[in-house]
C-alpha cells in the first residue's frame, strides 16, 4: 500500500532535517523517497531557500555556509593581518616580472600589494589604499581606475570604471572575494560590484583569490563566477586537506600559504 503523503510542513520538517545532518539534499531522491513529484521538490526548496533555512543548488540543496567577512575595509584591513601576509607572500609567487595584474578593492589584496617583490610589474586597481601603497615603488607602473570612490567597497566600480575595463587586458587579475564556496563560487556582497568583477574576470587571462579562512564556504549575494573558472586559489596552510580537494577538484588550482 502507497504511504500516506506528508503535509506541507511536515516535507518541510523532514527536508530541513535531512539538510542538517548530511550537509546536502537531492532533489530526485527526496522525491523517490517522500512519494511525491521532482516538481514538488523543487518548490519545497524553493521556500526553504527564501526562508532562509538552505542554499538552493542545481539539483537539489545545501545547508547554508557561513556569511561572508562583515565591517567596513578599515575595520577588515585590521584583522588577521598576519594571516593575511602569509597569503600574500605565496600569492605574490604568481606574478611575473614584466605582467599586467589588476589589484582589486579589498584587505587582502592591500597585503599582496605590500608584498609585490622588486621586479618590474604594471599594476592597475581600483582602489586609492593600494594605489598609495605603491606610489613609492619605482619598479611599479601603477595605473588607477578611476570614477566615484564607494567608501564602503574602497574602490571605484561605477559607469567610469566599467568603461575603463574595455580597455585593459590583465595577465592576471585578483579578485576581491566576499565569499568562496564550491556550490557558490566566488561571489561579493553588492551587485554593481559583482557585474565590475564579471566583466574584469572576462577581460584577464587568469584570476586569481586570496582566501582568509572565514571566505573559505561563505556565500554573499551576488555571483561573480564559478570556482571552475577562478584559475589559483590561495588559502591558509591550515585549511583541511578534503577541503582543498574539494577545491581542487571544481577546477581551480590550489596555493597554501607557506608552501
Amino acid at each position: 500500500m502507497k504511504p500516506e503523503p506528508l503535509l506541507l510542513p511536515e516535507r518541510h520538517e523532514l527536508i530541513f532535517k535531512q539538510l542538517h545532518a548530511e550537509g546536502r539534499v537531492l532533489a530526485a531522491a527526496l522525491a523517490r523517497q517522500l512519494h511525491v513529484t521532482e516538481d514538488t521538490i523543487r518548490r519545497d526548496l524553493r521556500d526553504l531557500a527564501a526562508a532562509g533555512l538552505c542554499q538552493k543548488v542545481y539539483g537539489g540543496a545545501v545547508r547554508m555556509p557561513p556569511g561572508p567577512e562583515a565591517g567596513t575595509l578599515v575595520q577588515r584591513m585590521e584583522r588577521g593581518q598576519d594571516g593575511k601576509s602569509r597569503l600574500a607572500a605565496a600569492a605574490v609567487k604568481l606574478v611575473a616580472p614584466g605582467s599586467t595584474i589588476f589589484l582589486d578593492a579589498g584587505s587582502s589584496n592591500l597585503a599582496v600589494a605590500e608584498a609585490l617583490p622588486v621586479a618590474p610589474v604594471t599594476v592597475l586597481t581600483n582602489a586609492p589604499s593600494i594605489a598609495a601603497r605603491l606610489l613609492d615603488r619605482p619598479h611599479v607602473d601603477l595605473i588607477m581606475i578611476g570614477g566615484r570612490i564607494r567608501q564602503s567597497l574602497g574602490g571605484s566600480v561605477g559607469a567610469t570604471a566599467m568603461r575603463e575595463l574595455e580597455l585593459i587586458h590583465p595577465d592576471l587579475y585578483f579578485i576581491g572575494a566576499c565569499g568562496v564556496d564550491v556550490q557558490a563560487g566566488v561571489t561579493a556582497v553588492d551587485y554593481e560590484e559583482a557585474e565590475f568583477k564579471r566583466r574584469l574576470a572576462a577581460h584577464s587571462k587568469a584570476t586569481a583569490v586570496v582566501a582568509t579562512g572565514s571566505k573559505i564556504g561563505a556565500v554573499a549575494s551576488y555571483h561573480v563566477l564559478p570556482i571552475s573558472q577562478l584559475t589559483h586559489l590561495i588559502v591558509e596552510a591550515e585549511t583541511g586537506v578534503d577541503v582543498a580537494e574539494a577545491y581542487a577538484a571544481a577546477g581551480t588550482r590550489l596555493l597554501r600559504a607557506g608552501a
